[in-house]
């Protein structure tokens, strides 16, 4: 079996990896590549690392360069999609990796983008294990639309949802702190992320709920508890280019101890080839799953304040976003979960 594949904003940092992985892809032929103020631009000028496709020259961002291929990665900013979506064949996979399908409350997308609400398709995270115990891997079998979770989320919710689908923390008293490395802002220049100024120092943005993922992990960690959620949620940048370190805490329920916490994740995640519960008193770090689909996770159980705190690392660009997308590429198009996907990182 094999498929054609356009990657739609490749010469960004999202769409570039997208393209790093098609390439080991076994059952992927790589079609259009596309641009916007990148067309024509020869790729490997803007990405020289994709030297298999240094030659492909960018053409603009447009329904005819897209059309006829068999899967459709749209890698463009938040709001772009919805309008090239709607004017692609239904039989075609159609795999956005920004934010324009991920919600489900139109209220919740008005109140934290300034687009049209454009609706919801089936959510990649396959691992996502619902208040029923059942995961979000079965709607995306023969999806032929997928919304790519975004990188925080990514973290967040698979370093929660299992407490929270077990009952043995609560949902509406979850508080996040997570860092992450300077690619998850793009590849546009901005003075904030010069290396002059991110070298040696990290700092809090979208401090005080303001930050565009918090609606998002709060709808998957509402799916996770069968219940509302609330969370404080505090992103930091910190000086490294690739990664994310988040540490999530919630109350524990009434009665539980650290075991019933433990056996929790061991159940949920005992089968996922992604995502690595880590042994008893070893913690979560970002250098660990770099370039790979991998998701590391520990946990444990602050006794003394009644807190279950869970400690998860991802690759912001890998299992984050592209990672993610090809991986739910896989499941819609019948092809085994893991194929193409990186299950080691890169060290040092």
């Amino acid at each position: 079996m094999v498929v054609t594949a356009a990657v739609a904003g490749a010469s960004g940092y999202a769409g570039g990896e997208i393209l790093r992985l098609l390439l080991a892809h076994p059952e992927v032929e790589i079609g259009a590549v596309t641009a916007a103020g990148n067309a024509g631009s020869r790729l490997g000028d803007i990405a020289p690392h994709l030297s298999p496709l240094a030659d492909r020259v960018l053409a603009p961002t447009e329904v005819e360069q897209l059309a006829g291929h068999d899967v459709v990665f749209l890698a463009l900013p938040h709001g772009h999609s919805a309008a090239i979506a709607a004017q692609l064949p239904q039989d075609c996979v159609v795999v956005d990796c920004g934010a324009d399908f991920r919600l489900r409350d139109e209220a919740a997308w008005t109140t934290y983008y300034d687009t049209p609400f454009a609706g919801t398709w089936p959510y990649g995270m396959p691992e996502l294990v619902a208040h029923d115990g059942t995961k979000a891997r079965e709607q995306l079998r023969s999806a032929h639309r997928i919304a790519v979770p975004g990188c925080y989320p990514t973290a967040v919710s698979l370093a929660l949802a299992p407490a929270l689908s077990a009952g043995v923390a609560r949902a509406q008293d979850v508080v996040v702190v997570a860092a992450s490395g300077t690619s998850g802002a793009g590849r546009s220049l901005k003075a904030h992320l010069l290396g002059s100024e991110v070298m040696g120092a990290m700092s809090p943005y979208g401090v005080g709920g303001v930050h565009r993922h918090t609606p998002e992990i709060e709808q998957n960690l509402a799916l996770a508890a069968g219940t509302d959620a609330s969370v404080s949620f505090t992103p930091t940048l910190a000086p490294m280019p690739r990664g994310i370190l988040a540490t999530a805490t919630a109350s524990a329920a009434e009665g539980v101890d650290a075991t019933a916490v433990r056996a929790a994740y061991e159940q949920a995640y005992a089968d996922e080839p992604f995502v690595h519960l880590l042994p008893q008193g070893a913690w979560p770090r970002t250098g660990d799953v770099v370039g790979s689909n991998l998701v590391h996770v520990q946990v444990t159980l602050d006794e003394r304040v009644g807190r279950v705190v869970a400690v998860a690392a991802v690759d912001n660009l890998t299992k984050g976003t592209a990672g993610a997308a090809v991986q739910s590429m896989n499941l819609a198009l019948g092809l085994p979960e893991t194929t193409g996907l990186p299950l080691a990182g890169v060290a040092p």
